[in-house]
């Protein structure tokens, strides 16, 4: 299992990062390097024994040395009981604790059968034997798999068995005096390897948390980061030199025109015509080293469904790159690619000039209101002492236009600021036919099956939130654009309404008209902008305002040339999920 800082599941469908101040969880198992160590000396253990059977049968059988029976079955039983460890299954609460600290079973299996074993051998073979290279393997081994006071136990009962040793191989004083400052010393330089070994051991386990710790915080780092991209709105791409992408978050994908699978591949810019310009802008860059700060605009001309040219479209990006390092050192080709969509960033820009324009057209609808009261007070008083019919129908233009300034004044207070209400609940598809209706009679359309607007509402319940007036100014302003620019021809003007896939709902109302001018299509839904002399400007503007605050959307989407209907004006608006027993606002019967 692995350790590091602690990554509890995002909300999303996907598992995601944690936060970037999660504290580091604590470990599931211990460090490897102390697992690594204990194998070492398991196997050290192995070593050893296997080494002393070998010097007693080199002493016996090529030397005609005399069989030590006793000291032969205590090596053998030193090395049957480390092949037993080797040999023995993972524990499955392994063979330390977290902390990497030697299981006491571990500990008893390791450390304490070689000091018995190592005793004895020494018991057996006399003073002849270097007590300190046998001892120092299970000091060595408690003083780094042990905690530390067992540890310095251990290495304290070795001291005290080499006292001992020295006590009991000497025969005069003297011989006790100098056994004893002999033993004394190699007990004090035990005492040296134990502590700084422990130390050692310590600062190791120390080490390692501390490296896991920093690898699983730059993991989450890279999570986050990672997420982070793949929610920016523009695209990011990694590409090399030869144009082969090797990264590239969902927006650079549906920017570039391909579909975004489970798991992304990497893939050359030459594997489609369409992104010629986007790889011989790379070409460039990686050429001259450079590219300019504010990037440069290309566009792309990505074909419609199925690879059908005749629907075709030009999508205008605006590219910048960088480097990741300077393009002159050796062994570097890949550079970051961000590409921002232009209608996107004019759009925004058209929405903060709209909202500061906005802004001040409510400042003057409200002072304008009053003197146009006035001015069609008086010229109604006026017009009702005017005998002459040229001054009467100069007071009706006057009436006419203060009408007109007023239509006017009432659209711009429509859709200034103010409190938000509750929109209610209601079927999109219900109210869409019956608004559609109405809107028919007094258009003056007939009801039939040659009739110039066609509605498909679909049978299913759409609840959406959405005020019925507004939806009414939202769909009205809609058909008699429809209508107005339409053939005149059956089923000129399309309405449906359908669901769509992540909770939303959509409205679209299509005309057979002549294609919108590519030169207009950045200012439809710009205030006071219009392409008929007696036009205000004000309907697409009041339309996407009233969406907006439903959380709502209003956009073109033209059709190619292949399509009968190609201005299509679509809003898409979330779908309410109603509980039990809640019910939708009904329509107004026709």
């Amino acid at each position: 299992m692995r350790r590091g800082p602690q990554t509890p599941p995002a909300a999303a469908e996907t598992p995601g990062p944690a936060a970037p101040d999660s504290p580091p969880r604590p470990r599931s198992e211990p460090p490897a390097p102390l697992l690594r160590l204990f194998r070492a000396f398991s196997i050290a253990r192995l070593l050893l024994g296997l080494l002393l059977l070998g010097i007693q049968g080199l002493v016996v059988f090529y030397l005609g040395g005399r069989a030590q029976w006793p000291t032969l079955a205590v090596c053998a039983l030193q090395v049957a009981a480390a092949v037993a460890v080797l040999a023995w299954p993972v524990p499955p609460d392994g063979y330390m604790a977290i902390s990497g600290r030697l299981r006491g079973r571990w500990a008893l299996a390791t450390v304490a059968v070689d000091l018995i074993a190592f005793t004895l051998l020494l018991s057996l073979s006399g003073p002849s034997v270097n007590a300190v290279a046998l001892y120092m393997l299970p000091v060595l081994m408690a003083a780094t798999l042990m905690p530390r006071r067992p540890a310095l136990g251990v290495a304290s009962l070795v001291v005290l068995l080499m006292l001992a040793a020295a006590w009991w191989g000497t025969d005069t004083p003297a011989e006790l005096a100098a056994a004893m400052m002999h033993a004394g010393i190699a007990g004090g330089g035990v005492m040296t390897v134990a502590a700084l070994a422990g130390e050692l051991a310590d600062r190791l386990a120390r080490q390692e948390l501390a490296a896991r710790n920093t690898l699983e915080l730059a993991r989450q780092q890279a999570r986050l980061n990672r997420l982070m991209i793949e929610e920016i709105q523009d695209g990011v791409m990694v590409a090399d030199r030869h144009g082969r992408v090797q990264a590239a978050n969902p927006a650079a994908l549906q920017l570039i025109g391909l579909p975004e699978g489970g798991r992304f591949e990497a893939f050359g810019l030459d594997r489609s015509p369409s992104w010629a310009p986007l790889q011989q802008a790379l070409a460039q860059a990686f050429a001259e080293g450079a590219w300019p700060e504010a990037g440069r605009e290309l566009s792309l001309r990505l074909p419609g469904p199925g690879g059908d040219e005749r629907q075709a479209q030009e999508r205008p990006l605006r590219l910048r790159m960088r480097f990741a390092r300077r393009r002159t050192r050796p062994g570097e080709a890949l550079c970051v690619l961000f590409l921002e969509d232009v209608r996107t960033l004019r759009a925004r820009e058209r929405q903060e000039r709209l909202a500061a324009m906005g802004r001040v057209s409510a400042g003057i609808a409200h002072e304008i209101r009053n003197p146009l009261a006035a001015i069609a007070q008086a010229n109604a008083l006026l017009a009702e002492e005017l005998l002459d019919p040229a001054q009467q129908r100069l007071a009706r233009i006057v009436a006419d236009n203060v009408v007109r300034l007023q239509r006017i004044v009432d659209d711009v207070a429509e859709v200034s600021p103010g409190a938000p209400r509750e929109a209610p609940v209601i079927d999109l598809g219900a109210q869409v036919s019956a608004l559609c209706a109405d809107w028919s009679r007094t258009a003056g359309i007939r009801a039939d099956r040659d009739a110039v607007l066609f509605v498909d509402a679909g049978d299913q319940p759409l609840p959406v939130r959405f005020d019925i007036e507004h939806l009414r100014r939202v769909l009205v302003n809609l058909l008699d654009n429809a209508l107005r620019h339409g053939s005149g021809q059956p089923h000129a003007v399309w309405v449906r309404a359908c669901a769509r896939p992540q909770g939303l709902v959509e409205l679209s109302v299509a005309s057979d008209g002549a294609v919108i001018a590519p030169d207009v299509e950045p200012h439809l839904f710009e205030p006071f902008f219009s392409t008929r002399s007696r036009g205000t400007g004000l309907g697409l503007y009041i339309c996407r305002e009233l969406c907006g605050r439903y959380r709502a959307a209003i956009e073109f989407r033209p059709r190619g040339p292949g399509a009968r209907h190609r201005n299509v004006f679509v809003v898409t608006m979330p779908r309410v999920a109603l509980a039990s027993g809640a019910t939708m606002l009904p329509a107004a019967a026709p």
